[in-house]
């Protein structure tokens, strides 16, 4: 919901960044595997109760996450690296709820219901997705970027703040979860009625 905004923020600073980034070697796609390997350093420090840590270590992932989209698009995006950079946000976005399920029993059945509700959410969206970008490739065979992505009320700018808010009050988990999963179920129904209004 407010990724488009927060792009406007991050974007300047990101691309000054991945500009002398890129001039250095590393590639989009070694930025995304380190991001993802921060990712589940973060896991790590969830599961072993070292809040502030893990909380350092989600924000470098995101870091990492929008460092190689923009060293991407300088270097030249690939369809290898969307797909490897869909597995990493995946990465992410289920290893932190998880490890939080793992750190406390009273967790473990939010984080599962948070977990089920992200599964249906990537389903909403990568189909969605794969179907929109079918169809505009019988129009034009050149797409911008390796997803067309539809908008919902949950998106990678609120997943973040929710983890943040995981690390910063541990013990609201549960109801931070619960309240995460509702969210994300209505987002799913956003987009399915997105979809029957544009495929129907």
């Amino acid at each position: 919901m407010f990724d488009t905004q927060l792009r406007l923020l991050v974007d300047r600073p990101l691309n000054f960044v991945a500009v002398r980034v890129a001039r250095v070697g590393p590639s989009a796609d070694c930025l995304t595997l380190s991001g993802a390997m921060v990712a589940i350093g973060a896991a790590a420090a969830v599961a072993g109760g070292y809040m502030p840590l893990a909380l350092a270590l989600i924000v470098a992932s995101r870091v990492f996450d929008g460092l190689d989209g923009a060293v991407a698009r300088i270097n030249g995006p690939t369809a290898w690296g969307g797909y490897l950079d869909s597995i990493a946000d995946y990465v992410f976005y289920v290893s932190i709820p998880v490890a939080f399920g793992l750190a406390d029993p009273d967790n473990l059945l939010p984080a599962l219901l948070l977990v089920a509700s992200f599964t249906i959410t990537a389903v909403s969206f990568l189909a969605f997705a794969a179907i929109a970008a079918l169809r505009v490739q019988d129009k034009n065979d050149n797409l911008p970027k390796a997803f067309i992505y539809s908008t919902g009320l949950m998106e990678g700018g609120e997943t973040i703040g929710f983890f943040v808010l995981f690390c910063v009050f541990p013990s609201a988990f549960p109801a931070l979860a619960f309240t995460f999963a509702a969210l994300c179920l209505l987002t799913v129904m956003q987009r399915v009625w997105l979809a029957s209004k544009q495929f129907a």
